[in-house]
Protein backbone atom coordinates (compact mmCIF):
# COMPACT_ATOMS: atom_id res chain seq x y z
CA UNK A 1 0.00 0.00 0.00
CA UNK A 2 1.09 3.61 -0.49
CA UNK A 3 2.75 5.59 2.25
CA UNK A 4 0.79 8.26 4.12
CA UNK A 5 2.90 11.08 2.69
CA UNK A 6 4.97 11.59 -0.41
CA UNK A 7 7.06 14.13 -2.25
CA UNK A 8 5.41 14.51 -5.65
CA UNK A 9 8.45 16.18 -7.17
CA UNK A 10 10.53 13.11 -6.37
CA UNK A 11 8.27 11.01 -8.56
CA UNK A 12 8.36 13.25 -11.61
CA UNK A 13 9.46 11.48 -14.76
CA UNK A 14 9.79 12.33 -18.40
CA UNK A 15 6.93 11.32 -20.65
CA UNK A 16 7.49 8.16 -22.58
CA UNK A 17 7.05 8.23 -26.32
CA UNK A 18 3.51 8.74 -27.52
CA UNK A 19 1.45 5.73 -28.43
CA UNK A 20 -0.98 5.12 -31.25
CA UNK A 21 -4.31 6.78 -30.59
CA UNK A 22 -7.59 4.89 -30.64
CA UNK A 23 -9.61 8.08 -31.23
CA UNK A 24 -11.83 8.23 -34.32
CA UNK A 25 -10.25 9.44 -37.55
CA UNK A 26 -10.06 13.22 -37.60
CA UNK A 27 -10.39 13.54 -33.83
CA UNK A 28 -7.65 14.83 -31.56
CA UNK A 29 -5.66 11.92 -30.05
CA UNK A 30 -7.01 10.74 -26.69
CA UNK A 31 -4.59 9.79 -23.90
CA UNK A 32 -1.70 9.48 -26.32
CA UNK A 33 0.92 10.30 -23.67
CA UNK A 34 2.40 8.30 -20.81
CA UNK A 35 3.75 9.30 -17.41
CA UNK A 36 6.00 6.72 -15.74
CA UNK A 37 5.46 6.51 -11.99
CA UNK A 38 6.69 3.72 -9.70
CA UNK A 39 6.66 1.20 -12.52
CA UNK A 40 3.22 2.22 -13.74
CA UNK A 41 2.36 3.89 -17.04
CA UNK A 42 -0.32 6.52 -16.48
CA UNK A 43 -2.13 7.43 -19.70
CA UNK A 44 -2.97 11.10 -20.15
CA UNK A 45 -3.42 13.93 -22.60
CA UNK A 46 -3.86 17.68 -22.61
CA UNK A 47 -5.33 20.04 -25.17
CA UNK A 48 -6.72 23.54 -25.43
CA UNK A 49 -5.31 26.79 -24.09
CA UNK A 50 -5.79 28.89 -20.97
CA UNK A 51 -5.79 28.13 -17.24
CA UNK A 52 -5.27 24.45 -16.36
CA UNK A 53 -8.33 22.28 -15.77
CA UNK A 54 -7.92 18.66 -14.66
CA UNK A 55 -10.71 16.08 -14.91
CA UNK A 56 -10.66 12.97 -12.68
CA UNK A 57 -12.77 9.87 -13.23
CA UNK A 58 -13.87 7.22 -10.74
CA UNK A 59 -14.60 3.51 -10.66
CA UNK A 60 -15.24 1.49 -12.74
CA UNK A 61 -14.97 4.32 -15.23
CA UNK A 62 -12.29 5.98 -17.32
CA UNK A 63 -11.55 9.39 -18.83
CA UNK A 64 -14.04 8.54 -21.60
CA UNK A 65 -16.81 9.97 -19.40
CA UNK A 66 -15.14 13.38 -19.33
CA UNK A 67 -13.88 13.57 -22.91
CA UNK A 68 -16.77 15.56 -24.50
CA UNK A 69 -16.69 18.07 -21.63
CA UNK A 70 -12.93 18.39 -22.02
CA UNK A 71 -13.21 19.10 -25.73
CA UNK A 72 -15.97 21.66 -25.18
CA UNK A 73 -13.97 23.49 -22.50
CA UNK A 74 -10.66 23.40 -24.39
CA UNK A 75 -11.48 26.71 -26.07
CA UNK A 76 -10.84 28.47 -22.76
CA UNK A 77 -8.80 26.02 -20.66
CA UNK A 78 -5.84 23.73 -21.01
CA UNK A 79 -7.71 20.55 -20.15
CA UNK A 80 -5.98 17.47 -18.76
CA UNK A 81 -7.52 14.00 -18.99
CA UNK A 82 -5.97 10.90 -17.45
CA UNK A 83 -6.78 7.34 -16.46
CA UNK A 84 -6.08 6.18 -12.93
CA UNK A 85 -3.38 3.48 -12.71
CA UNK A 86 -5.15 0.16 -13.24
CA UNK A 87 -8.00 1.78 -15.19
CA UNK A 88 -8.79 2.63 -18.80
CA UNK A 89 -5.68 2.93 -20.95
CA UNK A 90 -3.24 3.03 -18.01
CA UNK A 91 -1.17 -0.02 -17.10
CA UNK A 92 -2.85 -2.88 -15.24
CA UNK A 93 0.08 -4.83 -13.82
CA UNK A 94 -1.28 -7.24 -11.17
CA UNK A 95 1.75 -6.52 -8.99
CA UNK A 96 0.77 -2.87 -8.58
CA UNK A 97 -1.56 -1.62 -5.87
CA UNK A 98 -4.54 0.40 -7.08
CA UNK A 99 -6.08 1.42 -3.74
CA UNK A 100 -7.17 4.98 -3.01
CA UNK A 101 -3.98 5.68 -1.07
CA UNK A 102 -1.86 4.85 -4.10
CA UNK A 103 -4.16 6.79 -6.44
CA UNK A 104 -3.90 9.95 -4.34
CA UNK A 105 -0.12 9.81 -4.43
CA UNK A 106 -0.14 9.16 -8.17
CA UNK A 107 -2.37 12.16 -8.79
CA UNK A 108 -0.15 14.44 -6.70
CA UNK A 109 2.90 13.29 -8.68
CA UNK A 110 1.10 13.78 -11.99
CA UNK A 111 0.01 17.31 -11.01
CA UNK A 112 3.59 18.17 -10.09
CA UNK A 113 4.75 16.86 -13.46
CA UNK A 114 2.16 18.88 -15.37
CA UNK A 115 2.81 22.06 -13.43
CA UNK A 116 6.09 22.58 -15.25
CA UNK A 117 4.22 23.13 -18.52
CA UNK A 118 1.45 25.43 -17.28
CA UNK A 119 1.80 28.93 -18.69
CA UNK A 120 -0.85 30.75 -16.72
CA UNK A 121 -2.51 30.71 -13.32
CA UNK A 122 -6.20 30.36 -12.59
CA UNK A 123 -6.67 34.13 -12.91
CA UNK A 124 -4.47 34.44 -16.02
CA UNK A 125 -2.09 36.99 -14.44
CA UNK A 126 1.07 35.13 -13.44
CA UNK A 127 3.88 34.67 -16.00
CA UNK A 128 5.04 31.19 -16.96
CA UNK A 129 7.43 29.49 -14.60
CA UNK A 130 6.41 31.48 -11.51
CA UNK A 131 5.18 29.72 -8.35
CA UNK A 132 1.47 29.60 -7.64
CA UNK A 133 0.06 27.92 -10.71
CA UNK A 134 -3.00 26.01 -9.54
CA UNK A 135 -5.47 24.00 -11.62
CA UNK A 136 -9.21 23.81 -11.41
CA UNK A 137 -10.07 20.18 -10.65
CA UNK A 138 -13.34 18.38 -11.36
CA UNK A 139 -13.70 14.88 -9.94
CA UNK A 140 -16.33 12.16 -10.16
CA UNK A 141 -16.90 9.10 -7.94
CA UNK A 142 -13.53 7.71 -6.70
CA UNK A 143 -11.88 10.75 -8.21
CA UNK A 144 -13.29 12.74 -5.31
CA UNK A 145 -11.35 10.78 -2.72
CA UNK A 146 -8.30 10.79 -4.99
CA UNK A 147 -8.33 14.58 -5.42
CA UNK A 148 -9.06 15.17 -1.73
CA UNK A 149 -6.23 12.87 -0.64
CA UNK A 150 -3.83 14.59 -3.04
CA UNK A 151 -4.72 17.97 -1.52
CA UNK A 152 -5.03 17.06 2.15
CA UNK A 153 -2.25 14.48 2.47
CA UNK A 154 0.19 15.18 -0.37
CA UNK A 155 0.30 18.93 -0.77
CA UNK A 156 -1.56 19.43 -4.06
CA UNK A 157 -3.00 22.93 -4.46
CA UNK A 158 -6.11 23.79 -6.47
CA UNK A 159 -7.65 27.00 -7.74
CA UNK A 160 -11.09 25.47 -7.19
CA UNK A 161 -12.63 22.04 -6.84
CA UNK A 162 -15.82 20.53 -8.23
CA UNK A 163 -16.97 17.23 -6.70
CA UNK A 164 -19.53 15.30 -8.75
CA UNK A 165 -21.30 12.37 -7.03
CA UNK A 166 -18.07 11.51 -5.25
CA UNK A 167 -16.79 8.85 -2.89
CA UNK A 168 -15.63 10.86 0.11
CA UNK A 169 -17.68 9.94 3.19
CA UNK A 170 -18.44 6.58 4.75
CA UNK A 171 -20.28 4.34 4.19
CA UNK A 172 -19.83 3.66 0.48
CA UNK A 173 -20.02 0.65 -1.81
CA UNK A 174 -23.13 -1.13 -3.11
CA UNK A 175 -24.12 -4.64 -1.91
CA UNK A 176 -22.74 -6.03 -5.19
CA UNK A 177 -19.50 -4.11 -4.67
CA UNK A 178 -19.19 -5.54 -1.16
CA UNK A 179 -19.90 -9.08 -2.38
CA UNK A 180 -17.23 -8.84 -5.05
CA UNK A 181 -14.72 -7.38 -2.61
CA UNK A 182 -15.19 -10.33 -0.26
CA UNK A 183 -14.84 -12.92 -3.04
CA UNK A 184 -12.63 -11.23 -5.63
CA UNK A 185 -10.55 -14.35 -6.22
CA UNK A 186 -13.68 -16.29 -7.20
CA UNK A 187 -15.05 -13.54 -9.45
CA UNK A 188 -11.72 -13.27 -11.24
CA UNK A 189 -12.19 -16.85 -12.46
CA UNK A 190 -15.71 -16.22 -13.74
CA UNK A 191 -16.18 -17.23 -17.42
CA UNK A 192 -15.69 -14.21 -19.66
CA UNK A 193 -19.27 -14.18 -20.94
CA UNK A 194 -20.68 -14.31 -17.41
CA UNK A 195 -18.30 -11.58 -16.28
CA UNK A 196 -19.34 -9.38 -19.21
CA UNK A 197 -23.04 -9.88 -18.48
CA UNK A 198 -22.67 -9.14 -14.77
CA UNK A 199 -20.49 -6.11 -15.48
CA UNK A 200 -22.98 -4.66 -17.96
CA UNK A 201 -25.86 -5.17 -15.52
CA UNK A 202 -23.85 -3.51 -12.75
CA UNK A 203 -22.89 -0.51 -14.89
CA UNK A 204 -26.49 0.01 -15.99
CA UNK A 205 -27.53 0.57 -12.36
CA UNK A 206 -25.35 3.68 -12.21
CA UNK A 207 -27.48 5.52 -14.77
CA UNK A 208 -30.94 6.97 -14.22
CA UNK A 209 -31.74 6.82 -17.94
CA UNK A 210 -31.16 3.76 -20.16
CA UNK A 211 -27.62 3.66 -21.50
CA UNK A 212 -27.10 3.59 -25.26
CA UNK A 213 -25.30 0.58 -26.71
CA UNK A 214 -22.38 2.84 -27.61
CA UNK A 215 -22.06 4.17 -24.07
CA UNK A 216 -22.32 0.72 -22.51
CA UNK A 217 -19.62 -0.69 -24.79
CA UNK A 218 -17.29 2.20 -23.99
CA UNK A 219 -17.81 1.88 -20.24
CA UNK A 220 -17.13 -1.86 -20.05
CA UNK A 221 -14.44 -2.11 -22.75
CA UNK A 222 -11.43 -1.59 -20.41
CA UNK A 223 -12.62 -4.51 -18.27
CA UNK A 224 -13.59 -6.97 -21.01
CA UNK A 225 -10.25 -8.56 -21.87
CA UNK A 226 -8.64 -11.26 -19.73
CA UNK A 227 -6.29 -8.73 -18.11
CA UNK A 228 -9.10 -6.20 -17.83
CA UNK A 229 -11.33 -8.70 -16.03
CA UNK A 230 -8.60 -9.40 -13.48
CA UNK A 231 -7.98 -5.67 -13.08
CA UNK A 232 -11.66 -4.99 -12.46
CA UNK A 233 -11.87 -7.39 -9.53
CA UNK A 234 -8.47 -6.33 -8.24
CA UNK A 235 -9.53 -2.68 -7.86
CA UNK A 236 -12.73 -3.78 -6.09
CA UNK A 237 -10.77 -6.05 -3.75
CA UNK A 238 -8.51 -3.15 -2.76
CA UNK A 239 -11.36 -0.75 -2.03
CA UNK A 240 -11.17 0.14 1.66
CA UNK A 241 -13.09 2.73 3.65
CA UNK A 242 -10.02 3.46 5.74
CA UNK A 243 -8.80 5.74 2.96
CA UNK A 244 -11.84 7.96 3.28
CA UNK A 245 -11.83 7.61 7.07
CA UNK A 246 -8.41 9.30 6.99
CA UNK A 247 -9.92 12.20 5.06
CA UNK A 248 -13.00 12.92 7.11
CA UNK A 249 -11.32 14.73 10.05
CA UNK A 250 -9.24 16.80 7.58
CA UNK A 251 -12.04 18.09 5.36
CA UNK A 252 -12.51 21.22 7.45
CA UNK A 253 -8.94 22.32 6.61
CA UNK A 254 -9.48 22.42 2.82
CA UNK A 255 -9.42 26.14 2.09
CA UNK A 256 -10.51 25.85 -1.54
CA UNK A 257 -13.75 27.09 -3.13
CA UNK A 258 -15.67 23.89 -3.77
CA UNK A 259 -18.82 23.13 -5.72
CA UNK A 260 -20.61 19.87 -4.86
CA UNK A 261 -22.75 18.59 -7.75
CA UNK A 262 -25.03 15.58 -7.36
CA UNK A 263 -27.53 13.67 -9.43
CA UNK A 264 -30.82 13.71 -7.52
CA UNK A 265 -31.53 10.09 -8.45
CA UNK A 266 -28.06 8.69 -7.66
CA UNK A 267 -28.70 5.07 -6.66
CA UNK A 268 -25.05 4.38 -5.87
CA UNK A 269 -24.28 7.26 -3.49
CA UNK A 270 -27.39 8.82 -1.90
CA UNK A 271 -27.89 12.54 -2.31
CA UNK A 272 -27.64 13.15 1.44
CA UNK A 273 -23.87 12.70 1.01
CA UNK A 274 -23.80 15.92 -1.00
CA UNK A 275 -25.07 17.94 1.95
CA UNK A 276 -22.93 16.10 4.48
CA UNK A 277 -19.85 16.73 2.36
CA UNK A 278 -20.64 20.41 1.82
CA UNK A 279 -21.21 20.84 5.57
CA UNK A 280 -17.77 19.32 6.24
CA UNK A 281 -15.96 21.62 3.80
CA UNK A 282 -15.47 25.27 4.82
CA UNK A 283 -16.01 26.83 1.36
CA UNK A 284 -18.50 24.53 -0.35
CA UNK A 285 -21.98 24.81 -1.78
CA UNK A 286 -24.34 22.25 -3.34
CA UNK A 287 -26.12 22.05 -6.68
CA UNK A 288 -28.46 19.14 -7.42
CA UNK A 289 -29.02 17.95 -10.98
CA UNK A 290 -32.54 16.60 -11.57
CA UNK A 291 -33.31 13.51 -13.64
CA UNK A 292 -29.75 12.24 -13.18
CA UNK A 293 -28.24 9.27 -11.40
CA UNK A 294 -24.63 8.47 -10.59
CA UNK A 295 -23.62 8.70 -14.26
CA UNK A 296 -24.70 12.32 -14.44
CA UNK A 297 -22.38 12.88 -17.42
CA UNK A 298 -24.66 10.66 -19.51
CA UNK A 299 -28.00 11.21 -17.76
CA UNK A 300 -28.02 15.01 -17.92
CA UNK A 301 -25.14 16.26 -20.11
CA UNK A 302 -26.60 19.70 -20.79
CA UNK A 303 -27.43 20.37 -17.14
CA UNK A 304 -23.99 19.17 -16.03
CA UNK A 305 -22.27 21.29 -18.67
CA UNK A 306 -24.18 24.32 -17.47
CA UNK A 307 -23.18 23.68 -13.85
CA UNK A 308 -19.53 23.17 -14.81
CA UNK A 309 -19.64 26.44 -16.71
CA UNK A 310 -21.09 28.24 -13.69
CA UNK A 311 -18.42 26.76 -11.44
CA UNK A 312 -15.56 27.68 -13.77
CA UNK A 313 -16.96 31.14 -14.42
CA UNK A 314 -17.07 31.80 -10.68
CA UNK A 315 -13.52 30.54 -10.31
CA UNK A 316 -12.11 32.68 -13.12
CA UNK A 317 -14.29 35.77 -12.76
CA UNK A 318 -15.74 35.30 -16.26
CA UNK A 319 -19.31 36.04 -17.30
CA UNK A 320 -21.08 32.64 -17.64
CA UNK A 321 -23.37 34.15 -20.28
CA UNK A 322 -20.51 34.94 -22.64
CA UNK A 323 -20.02 31.40 -23.99
CA UNK A 324 -21.73 28.05 -24.20
CA UNK A 325 -20.56 24.54 -23.43
CA UNK A 326 -22.47 21.75 -25.16
CA UNK A 327 -20.85 18.34 -24.81
CA UNK A 328 -22.28 15.08 -26.02
CA UNK A 329 -21.19 11.50 -26.57
CA UNK A 330 -22.16 9.96 -29.86
CA UNK A 331 -24.90 7.49 -29.13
Amino acid sequence: MGEATTDPAADQSKDQSTVQSTAPAGAAPLLERRFAWRGRDIAWTAFGSGPPLVMCHGTPWSSWLWEPYARALAAEFTVHLWDLPGYGASSKDPAHDVDLGTQGEAFAALLAHWAGSWTTTHDGTRPAGRPGVRPHVVAHDYGGAVSLRAALLHGARYASLCLVDVVALRPWGSPYFSLVREHADVFTRTPAAVHRGALEAYVRTAAHRPLTDTALRALVAPWSSESGQAAFYRQVAQADERYTAELEPLLGTLDVPTRVLWGEQDAWIPVDRAYRLADALPRADVRLIPHAGHLVQLDAPVALAFELQRWLSAGTGRDPRSHEVTPGHAG
